[in-house]
Parts: C-alpha cells; structure tokens; sequence
C-alpha cells in the first residue's frame, strides 16, 4: 500500500511565467488627478501671462530712444542712420528670453512632475504675457500722434518717436525659451519612472518519493 501523495503545489494566478511587470492597482495614478492638473495648468497661465506688464515697463525703460524732429512741414529722423528702433526690438527680444527662462525654471522648482498642460500652459502664458508687454511699453511710451506731437514741441525740437515692436517675430521668445528651458530641467533633473517589478515565474516542485508499504 502506497502512501498518499501531498496534493501537488497550486500556482497562484501570480506564479505565471509570462507575467506582465507590476503596474500597480487599476485605480492607481502617479501625482495629481487630470483635475487638479488642469486647474495647476491655469493658474500657471494666468501668472505666466500677469507677469507680462513688468516686461513692457522694463522695455519701456530700456528701450532706446528714436529721434525724430519737425520742419514744420514734415517729421524727420534726426539721425538717418541709427539704429535705435533695431535696438528696442533687440531690448524686448532678450527681456523676452529671460523672462521664458526664469519662469519655466520657477515653474520646475514649484511643479517638478509637469505634464504636457502645464508646459502648454507655460507657453500660451508666455505669448499672451509678451503680447501684454508689448502693449503696455507701447500705451505708456511717446504718443503715436506723430504730427500732433510734433506741433506741440515746435520747429526744429527733438522728440521721442512712439515705441513700437517691428520685428513681431520677437513675441515668440517667450513661449520658446520657456518650454526649451523647461524640458532642458525635465530631462535633467525631472523624476525617474520607476523600474519595472517583475513577477518571479512559478517552478513547480519536485516529484514526491513514493514508497511501498
């Protein structure tokens, strides 16, 4: 007579060879909901974009001057061969670029695991605070009422020609530089995902001895 045979060990629905790595429970999720991302992601815009108004009062401050004087009969540049209107588009260019890098760098301290809305969000406030910029140093600069302003200053008096942005090329380096900076610490420095837990494969165990009675 035989002695019973112990019952064979029963994989678990886990000892499976193919199984795939663990991913976590299917409710799980990783940082803040969609929710809470969004609501992140506007917050970000509507400041990104409020910070505009210090870029117009510093282009305004920084800007060069254009000269322009009156012979009565017509507005003139002083100086034919200056370049002080490059110069205010090159003023709001780099003002531009160091308000995108400082932004996206103080949203990366603030938000390090930053989804796609809040980078989008970084650049439409970026294009929407250049804009603010540009039309804040504008209204605030010299009056665009060339031939009244001339009239008030008299024959032969210099005065500041309007400010104005003649490269509208130069809002874009504000959404540009903040996403390249942005991603740049992302890659750099934004968190890891975390390494795959694989599932150790289910051996079976070896035969029981069988011995006669």
């Amino acid at each position: 007579m035989t002695a019973p045979l112990t019952p064979p060990h029963q994989p678990s629905p886990h000892d499976n060879p193919w199984a795939l790595p663990h991913t976590g429970t299917p409710g799980e999720k990783d940082g803040p909901g969609l929710a809470a991302e969004l609501r992140q992601s506007v917050l970000v815009l509507v400041l990104v974009a409020l910070a505009g108004a210090l870029l117009g009062l510093l282009w305004l401050w920084l800007a060069p001057r254009v000269p322009l004087v009156s012979d009565a009969r017509a507005v003139f540049l002083k100086d034919t061969e200056g370049e002080e209107a490059i110069g205010a588009d090159g003023v709001f260019a780099l003002l531009a670029l160091g308000f995108g890098a400082v932004s996206a760098g103080v949203v990366f301290l603030l938000r390090r695991a930053g989804g796609v809305p809040l980078v989008v969000a970084l650049a439409l406030g970026g294009l929407l605070g250049s804009m603010l910029g540009w039309g804040l140093g504008t209204w605030l600069g010299p009056t665009h009422d060339v031939a009244a302003h001339a009239v008030s200053v008299g024959q032969g008096v210099t005065f500041d020609a309007p400010l104005d942005l003649n490269a509208k090329g130069a809002l874009l380096a504000w959404p540009v530089a903040a996403m390249v900076v942005h991603l740049g610490l992302t890659a750099l420095f934004g968190p890891r995902d975390p390494e795959p837990v694989w599932d150790a494969p289910y051996l079976p165990p070896p035969a029981p001895h069988q011995s006669g009675s």
